[in-house]
């Protein structure tokens, strides 16, 4: 059911005529109508009928190739102008200083990398074999030579040097034979791992950098183990789970992350076989670690960097750019991964409710509690919840979260260019590219340039077509 959207408010930002440096930004663009196929005859073709879904886990498939014109949103597109040189710079715009200053308003420097890494992430979901009926269910799509080309980054720079895949860590009974293969698939692709390789794009960034990409649930045991909301320990005593003490993070995530197979390794050793490979190799020039990864991906990103950091004590910036993702540990997690020097970056859609899952939030504080943008309207619970009753959360030992890292909130509500949504649109990965695309500031929420850069899109691609009217 379509949702009346509220009134948005009235954006004055206008890019200054003749700023300092030409500002990054890749501009997004939804088609609002889908003109129909033609055939040689130029007559229009019947549409086929869209097929049911075979399997309940695609619920939250955040990349919909095959949008029909009566989707709630529509097919995302990015138009890359050329890049601004971040030099010196390239430690603020990983983190270095918490993104202080950066992000409200919005830097569009660092616009442009966020959206240059949720790209990362859509190529990991694109190149994702979904089709349980298929041979090679979950399973990669594309050679490691080719992945990036056939998944729309031919131009990136980057070279894939590792596929990645996790392993659900469920004991399942017996009488699960008899299931469909695919509800009972234990390891599945899940992502790459990505080096930057041009001299150019080196020299752009001010570093090389390594990219660790991952996709989002896809497998029904890796919905199993979304729901496994109990805290588990991690680190040199996660085997004592009797204990509250230490960082704790959620079984589930825990599981995919560390789990293996006699026929394949868990995602953990493949993370740490690569990454000490490639700190080997580049290790003596500027280098920075970037993981990357939407919902369930951005879970299992900040364990990969708790991982690395803990691994490797040599180990460089590690930054974390993670979309629409659960909570992840408790508080002596947060303390840990902020001693690390763990950079984390949160883009976080207020309308999603994954980003409010798994547990119960107490304790929000952080060292950031001071920005404004790292202010949990939805869930900011301490000092509203009388002491007792958090004493009682603890004692019965119920899952007590803490957000980590910095926090870009958005909200589906502020774009007037997305007329309806529900549960699973506000996660999609392309809403939330979106919302990062026209963010300008707390004070104005979407960019009144918005509309021109959809609009100009449109004529482009389709210079004779028709396109229905946008009411903000």
């Amino acid at each position: 059911m379509k949702l009346s959207m509220r009134p948005v408010r009235p954006c004055t930002f206008n890019q200054p005529s003749t700023p300092t440096r030409k500002p990054t930004h890749y501009s997004c663009a939804y088609t609002l109508t889908q003109p129909p196929k033609l055939n040689n005859n130029n007559k229009k073709l019947v549409h086929h009928k869209t097929q049911p879904l075979k399997h309940w886990e695609r619920l939250l498939d955040p990349i919909d190739h095959n949008t029909t014109n009566n989707s709630n949103i529509f097919p995302y597109h990015f138009m890359p102008t050329k890049s601004v040189k971040l030099g010196k710079k390239w430690k603020e715009y990983q983190g270095i200083r918490n993104w202080d200053g950066l992000l409200d308003p919005l830097d569009d420097n660092l616009r442009s990398e966020i959206l240059r890494y949720g790209q990362f992430v859509e190529a990991a979901y694109k190149s994702f074999d979904f089709d349980p009926s298929s041979p090679s269910y979950a399973t990669c799509l594309f050679p490691k030579n080719s992945l990036l080309e056939k998944s729309g980054l031919a131009q990136t720079g980057y070279r894939l040097t590792k596929n990645l895949r996790a392993t659900s860590g469920i004991q399942l009974p017996s009488w699960i034979e008899k299931a469909p293969s695919w509800a009972v698939t234990k390891s599945s692709w899940i992502g790459y791992v990505a080096v930057c390789q041009d001299k150019e794009e080196i020299a752009r960034l001010g570093r090389r950098d390594v990219v660790i990409a991952f996709r989002g649930t896809a497998t029904c045991l890796e919905w199993l183990e979304n729901l496994r909301a109990t805290l588990t320990q991690v680190g040199p005593n996660h085997h004592n789970n009797n204990s509250n003490d230490g960082p704790m993070v959620e079984s589930g995530f825990l599981s995919l992350y560390t789990s293996g197979t006699k026929c394949s390794t868990s995602l953990q050793t493949m993370v740490r076989e690569e990454i000490s490979r490639l700190l080997q190799s580049y290790g003596d020039e500027p280098l920075s670690l970037t993981i990357t990864g939407h919902s369930l991906g951005a879970a299992l990103a900040t364990l990969a960097a708790y991982d690395i950091k803990t691994a490797f004590k040599r180990a460089p910036l590690v930054t974390v750019i993670s979309f629409g993702g659960p909570r992840v540990g408790n508080r002596s997690f947060r303390s840990v991964l902020e001693k690390q020097g763990t950079k984390i970056l949160r883009i976080v859609n207020s309308d999603d409710l994954i980003t409010k899952v798994p547990g119960f939030v107490i304790d929000k504080s952080n060292e950031n509690d001071n920005d404004d943008m790292s202010c949990n309207r939805d869930v900011q619970l301490a000092g509203l919840i009388p002491s007792w009753i958090q004493k009682r959360v603890e004692d019965t030992q119920w899952p007590v979260y803490a957000e980590v890292g910095r926090e870009l909130r958005l909200s589906s509500r502020d774009s007037p260019y997305l007329n309806g949504f529900n549960f699973a649109t506000c996660h999609e990965l392309k809403t939330y590219l979106h919302l990062v695309d026209g963010f300008v500031s707390s004070t104005c929420p979407f960019r009144a340039s918005a509309r021109m850069l959809i609009d100009n899109y449109r004529r482009q691609k389709s210079p004779g077509l028709k396109t229905q009217t946008l009411k903000s």
